[in-house]
Parts: C-alpha cells; structure tokens; sequence
C-alpha cells in the first residue's frame, strides 16, 4: 500500500480514536453531573456534544474518499465500512451523554431523592466495555470482542434494580414521581449507551472474524 493510503488509513483510525475519547469523557461529565449535582459539567457535555457530531460527519467524509480513490480490496472495504458504524455508535452515545446532562440539570434544581450511587456504577461498566471494544479495534483482537458482547446483560440488569427502586418510590409518594423519572431516564440512556457499545464489539468481532453475530443472542 502506497503511502498516501497508509496515511489516509491512519487518519480514519486516529478520528475514530479521538471520537471515543470525547464520547467517553462527555459520559464521565454527565453521570459527575448527577451524582455531584453540578450544572457547569452537565453543561459541558452538551456544548461538546456537536464535536463529536462533526468527528462523525468527518469520519464519513475520509471513508467516502478512501473507498473513491483507493479502489480498496475487500478486507479494506470492510474496514472502512466497521469504522463507519463504530462511529454512529459512537455518536449515539454522545447522544446519551447528553440526555443524561439534561436531566442532570432537571434533578438538581430538586431535593435529592435517593442515593444514586448505582448510576456511577452502571456507566463505569459501560465505560470499560468502550475502552476494551476500542482496544479490540485497535489492535484487532476479535476474542476480547466476542468475550465483552454478553457482559451487556449485566447492566440490562442493573437497569432493572435501578427501575424498581424508584418506581417503589414514586408508589411511596406522589412528590417522588418526577425525579424518579428523571433519574430513570438517566438509567436508561446509560443502558442504551452500552447496547450501542455492545453494537460496537459486534462490529469489531466480524471485521476481524468474518462472522456476523449480531442476531444470535437473540434467537
């Protein structure tokens, strides 16, 4: 491969790598925006949410050129068509950064409700499953991919205990309704975020496996 390809490969790998960054510290902001209680981090979240949208739309505009010039071979074709779903999943996690600053935001101008100790928990998991599907990509490990893509269940299942807590609160009193949604909300976009990171290791699993495994848990 001639030089200006490996660069241009380079370049692709280096935005992907720069959009998981963000995405993870936009997630780190936001679930610090609840548990501190703390408007100036939920508010950073969003004000970085639309570099992440453009890393995305810059991202594509490298895939697109690569495919148009470089006449790639199917492994690269393959590549470049990953690298392009590993960033819309990507960019849909930001997404729940976001939803999850904005209701951060909501929650703090209330009492406090109940110690939200489990939202820390459920995201540093979905944090670690980011890091290690993006070090899968990276150094194209398709077994550390296949080993995170069930570890998805276990925050499902913290979801539920979360939604549980707080709908025996809202059952408890008419005044706990509306930040126990919030912070259901807040659950959920942070089990949503991992779903997508699932997406990811699923992705990178097939790039370098060749097997497509994404409908077989659930058949």
């Amino acid at each position: 491969m001639s030089h200006p390809f490996e660069a241009q490969l380079a370049h692709i790998r280096e935005t992907l790598l720069l959009m998981s960054s963000l995405t993870d510290r936009n997630l780190t902001l936001a679930v610090r925006a609840v548990a501190e209680r703390d408007d100036t981090l939920a508010d950073q979240v969003e004000a970085s949410d639309s570099e992440i949208d453009q890393l995305e739309v810059t991202l594509d505009d490298l895939v697109v050129t690569y495919m148009a010039t470089h006449g790639p071979m199917a492994r690269d074709s393959r590549l470049m068509l990953i690298a392009s779903k590993i960033s819309g999943n990507l960019e849909r996690v930001a997404d729940q950064a976001t939803t999850i600053a904005r209701r951060a935001r909501a929650l703090n101008k209330e009492p406090e409700l109940v110690d939200v100790v489990d939202i820390p928990i459920m995201a540093a998991m979905t944090q670690e499953l980011l890091r290690e599907a993006i070090i899968a990509f990276v150094e194209g490990r398709y077994e550390l991919a296949q080993v995170l893509i069930p570890k998805d269940k276990e925050i499902d299942e913290l979801n539920r205990r979360i939604a549980a807590k707080l709908i025996a609160l809202m059952m408890e009193s008419p005044t706990n309704i509306t930040r126990a949604v919030h912070l259901m909300t807040i659950a959920k976009a942070i089990e949503r975020a991992a779903d997508h990171v699932q997406n990811i290791a699923e992705e990178v699993f097939y790039l370098y496996s060749g097997q497509d495994i994404r409908h077989e848990q659930n058949l």
